[in-house]
């Protein structure tokens, strides 16, 4: 697109903005997210032109209007949550995509691997874990790894570990996406593996109900990570059309954004496996509630929610550019 063009379809709407009094906490975050997209087209395109300066001044402006005093940073830090990390997770859906399907083909390949091979699960969890969890059983209490230690003590463990887990899946990506994968794999063969074990021992369905109700957030979450590797990654393979060094600044803190934003989701799952996982004998409809609301929470928090968000801001700006002719 022409500069004139590009100016002429956005300059009502720039002119807009210029007046920010009157504009809500959530009408500011939309707008700052607009207003830096368009900022971030016009230095591909037109890098040393008046227009790119101004919609640099004109960021700068939110920018410190968001951040000015402590009532709005806590308004940006909901905003995070809220607008940002949604419309991240939408704009880079497809490395999202290719993360899911990396890790479920992995996970089909441990437990064909461990269906087929006797050895391969005590490979992959170790003999101690195996022959513990076979006396579990043996006991009648299948799962009582999860009953061993207190549970604000389990809880910062598995907290601590599953977020050294995702930063390292990530952190990994920037080895050209390989790392990621490798990391994806080798958490999905073991969850394959771990997975087919209880199967072989006629305890599939009671084990989804006791390890899917942390599993559902933990693996998800390790998936997502795994995306935010990706597109860590694909920024130095794919540049496109920005300079390598620019595309893999832009990659590393959509990735980062990723990572830092699903810490929460760890904590939570780490919550789940402390303090709820060990009830074994908790009633199935409270088992199913609790996987089932994890499974809806992600797919509406990374999947539905943000394609809603991303097509109520592109409806909003067609009317505006509509509006501007």
């Amino acid at each position: 697109m022409r500069e004139a063009l590009f100016i002429k379809q956005n300059s009502e709407r720039w002119k807009g903005y210029e007046n920010l009094k009157a504009i809500s906490p959530d009408e500011l975050a939309e707008s700052f997210i607009s207003i830096t997209d368009d900022l971030a087209y016009a230095k591909t395109f037109y890098p040393k032109s008046n227009t790119t300066k101004y919609l640099n001044g004109l960021a700068a402006t939110f920018h410190q209007s968001i951040y000015k005093n402590k009532k709005e940073k806590t308004g940006r830090f909901t905003s995070f949550w809220k607008y940002e990390l949604p419309l991240i997770f939408h704009k880079h859906r497809k490395p999202l995509l290719c993360s899911l399907l990396f890790f479920i083909v992995f996970s089909l390949i441990g437990a064909l691997s461990a269906k087929y091979d006797n050895s391969f699960v005590r490979l992959i969890m170790g003999n101690d874990y195996v022959n513990m969890t076979n006396e579990n059983i043996a006991k009648g209490d299948p799962f009582g790894v999860y009953k061993h230690e207190s549970e604000f003590w389990m809880f910062v463990q598995i907290a601590f570990n599953n977020i050294r887990v995702e930063l390292l899946v990530f952190v990994l990506g920037i080895f050209f996406s390989v790392g990621s994968i490798y990391q994806l794999m080798n958490n999905g063969v073991m969850m394959g593996s771990f997975q087919y074990y209880f199967f072989s021992k006629g305890l599939g369905w009671q084990s989804i109900l006791v390890i899917w109700l942390h599993g559902t957030l933990e693996i998800s979450a390790i998936i997502i990570a795994g995306g935010a590797g990706l597109i860590l990654g694909n920024s130095l393979l794919f540049p496109k059309t920005y300079k390598r060094m620019v595309s893999l600044k832009n990659g590393a803190k959509d990735g980062i954004k990723i990572a830092i934003g699903i810490i929460p989701i760890f904590l939570t799952a780490a919550f789940f496996e402390g303090f709820v996982t060990r009830h074994t004998e908790m009633p199935v409809w409270l088992s199913v509630t609790i996987l089932i609301s994890s499974l809806i929470f992600i797919i509406w928090y990374v999947i539905l929610y943000p394609a809603n968000l991303s097509r109520k801001l592109n409806h909003n700006n067609l009317i505006i550019n509509e509006t501007a002719y």
